[in-house]
């Protein structure tokens, strides 16, 4: 009788374990798809940031390009047989001076250049002391003349080939080049 209650309560225990074990249902792994959403995520992360510091870089050099076109291609402009800076030409190299400090591994050259009337021995003259007024210039505002140098070109190189007043006003200049 102890043997015939030991294996009816041997199978009261066991069948039903039997029974639990084998009805669960089984777990679908969820964690698989949420790494591969979260590798996603950081992978798009990643290329946003790119894209952002492409773009900042790409800013940065369409910057220091239309800076550097400024300084060479904006010129200063002298009144009738004169070497004094206007304001505007002052305002002008205030703002070549200040490329020149961001950039400190630039030497540049101050050109003089005058209109046709005057004799050409007046006008290389005259086109040295316009150079040499904006050399000097520059230097006040911080520039090393260790950096700058200049050269006079007289009437031999005008912007404006025209012989009237108009054509004249362009050619009595003052133009910054990079060595």
């Amino acid at each position: 009788m102890r043997k015939k209650l030991l294996i009816n309560l041997a199978m009261v225990l066991v069948i039903p374990g039997f029974l639990f074990t084998v009805s669960c249902a089984k777990k679908t792994i969820r964690a698989d798809t949420s790494l591969t959403q979260q590798a996603e995520d950081e992978a798009a992360a990643e290329k946003a940031k790119q894209a952002i510091e492409e773009q900042r870089l790409q800013e940065e050099t369409e910057r220091k390009a239309t800076a550097r076109n400024m300084f060479l291609n904006e010129d200063i402009f002298f009144e009738f047989d004169s070497a004094v800076l206007l304001a505007e030409a002052q305002a002008i190299l205030k703002k070549k001076a200040e490329w020149l400090i961001n950039n400190p591994d630039v030497t540049a050259t101050v050109e003089g250049h005058c209109d046709e009337r005057g004799t050409n021995e007046y006008n290389l003259a005259l086109g040295d002391r316009r150079a040499a007024s904006a050399k000097t210039f520059l230097m006040d505002l911080g520039i090393s003349g260790s950096r700058l140098t200049y050269i006079s070109y007289g009437e031999e190189r005008p912007v404006d080939p025209g012989h009237n007043e108009e054509a004249w006003a362009k050619n009595r200049r003052g133009h910054l080049t990079i060595n």
